[in-house]
């Protein structure tokens, strides 16, 4: 039997939230097994449906993470992701289903709409969007603390510049094949009457460059779903130590643990290096965009251009594109597939070239089918 996929439907538009309602359910109820464990209590479930969590990706971690968050009772989150479900994320990322894959949704998207069906009571606002220096302050807003969910280097020392610049905690997970990582950063005050908690090293104080030449990722070293959510957990577990005001007993090393061994390890994180460049110098490459590159995403053979940011008139692109390929598109992107690639367009001009990792091809496919 052949399958073919529907036609996308109208989705809202980049950045809505989903506002809390009038919830039939109550909350003493809802959260009352969390309230009962004492490191939470009533007095921490209250200062959770104040806080405000960032969540920079919205894959298998971060969609996990959001998952976790929600359901402990965080007022407000905030999505961002720059990319669309799949049929392969399926295996692992746990907020989406058939549905999404087959309409390509944003996951920020797909994501909030999965939340509002099992928590209508908190805030998410959805940005499909890359994150890059010039949005960071914007879109970061007034968020408690950011986790990590990315699937790239170079994001992950951009938040970590932003992090240390503005004094805001920020936690990093990864997770490849059957591995595990996470460490929290809380980066130094921004003046001693300030100090809020106990500074840890950032980032850059452990690994001074992000890695050169060829690393794992998950569509080349593949990943279990339990890796994810050993990573997600541990993230969450610190983030709620934070929110609830415990931030003395958050863990202040990196840790990592792989399933399939059972090897882990630790390496201490208890103090910001002397020397490093970004938490005792103070130089923000990152944020600053030196040599911003095209990034390969994580789990597909693919490109993204996002050096072009300008509205996109989806239905106009379609008109221009039919004759040269298959084109579908909603209120938030448009896909034009042309064999052997498939250029998937988003509203502020970024694009997804998949069939390739050559950044001249992609390059070339932009400028020729969308224009430069």
């Amino acid at each position: 039997m052949q399958h073919t996929s529907p036609e996308f439907v109208p989705t809202p538009a980049s950045g809505e939230a989903s506002s809390p309602i009038d919830n039939p359910i109550d909350n003493q109820e809802r959260y009352s097994r969390q309230i009962l464990f004492p490191g939470i209590g009533a007095a921490g479930q209250a200062r959770l449906a104040e806080a405000h969590v960032c969540i920079v990706g919205c894959g298998a971690t971060g969609a996990a993470s959001a998952a976790l968050l929600a359901r402990a009772g965080v007022g407000t989150l905030t999505l961002i992701d720059r990319d669309f479900v799949e049929p392969s994320n399926l295996q692992r990322q746990i907020l989406f289903d058939e549905a999404d894959a087959l309409q390509a949704l944003p996951k920020a998207e797909a994501a909030r709409r999965k939340i509002a069906q099992f928590n209508s009571g908190i805030e998410v606002r959805a940005y499909v969007t890359d994150l890059v220096p010039g949005n960071i302050a914007g879109l970061t807003g007034t968020s408690h603390l950011i986790l990590d969910a990315t699937d790239n280097f170079e994001t992950r020392y951009l938040i970590n510049d932003f992090a240390v610049q503005q004094a805001r905690p920020w936690i990093y997970a990864a997770a490849i094949g059957a591995y595990a990582a996470t460490m929290n950063i809380l980066p130094l005050p921004a003046s001693a009457s300030d100090a809020r908690w106990e500074p840890t090293s950032c980032l850059a104080c452990l690994f001074s460059k992000p890695p050169s030449g060829p690393v794992e990722t998950c569509d080349t070293s593949g990943i279990l779903s339990t890796a994810v959510n050993l990573a997600a957990s541990i993230q969450v577990t610190e983030a709620l130590k934070f929110l609830t005001g415990q931030s003395a007993l958050m863990r202040r090393t990196l840790l990592s643990f792989d399933l399939w061994t059972s090897e882990r390890s630790e390496i201490a994180t208890a103090k910001p290096r002397k020397g490093c460049a970004v938490c005792d110098h103070r130089e923000f490459s990152h944020l600053s965009g030196e040599s911003r590159p095209h990034i390969t995403l994580c789990g597909r053979n693919s490109v993204q251009i996002h050096e072009h940011h300008r509205p996109v008139d989806f239905a106009a692109m379609r008109d221009r594109l039919a004759p040269h390929g298959r084109v579908r598109f909603n209120d938030l992107l448009l896909r034009f597939e042309r064999e052997p690639h498939t250029l998937t367009l988003f509203a502020d001009g970024r694009a997804i070239i998949q069939g390739t990792t050559d950044v001249t091809v992609a390059r070339s496919l932009y400028a020729r089918f969308i224009g430069s």
